[in-house]
């Protein structure tokens, strides 16, 4: 599980409604999910289908960066496969027009916040190693 980077999870449900292959026309990704009514005034909170997609990735994010403290050779890995995802996920970005979104925007971003993050925490935990 180590190896395994998280941060494809929230890319490849994108890449899955993206394609249409999870949901129906019907249901894009603009496409409202959930409306919760707001305990003041008559305002809605309206959730879309790529506000849960973002949120799935900020908390496979919060989990990559609690991995990247461990120095094993499992981490160097993944933090080279997270460097694959972030290339993929900026190529989908600037060639499909499907992916030129900001929901997307902010999933690559959170790859590319993965992979610095795990290279500094890498890093410095190796040298406090050294150290010691």
């Amino acid at each position: 599980m180590g190896k395994f980077p998280l941060m494809i999870l929230p890319i490849a449900i994108y890449n899955l409604i993206a394609f249409g292959l999870l949901f129906t026309q019907d249901h894009t990704l603009a496409a409202p999910w959930l409306h919760l009514p707001m305990p003041v005034g008559q305002g809605q909170w309206i959730i879309s289908v790529s506000d849960l997609v973002i949120l799935a990735g900020l908390c496979c994010l919060f989990l990559e960066v609690l991995k990247s403290t461990n120095t094993s050779d499992s981490s160097i890995l993944n933090h080279v496969l997270g460097m694959l995802v972030l290339i993929v996920a900026i190529v989908e970005f600037l060639l499909l027009p499907a992916f030129a979104t900001s929901a997307f925007f902010f999933l690559a971003v959170m790859c590319g916040l993965d992979v610095l993050a795990g290279f500094i925490v890498t890093t410095v935990g190796a040298r406090k190693d050294i150290g010691m």
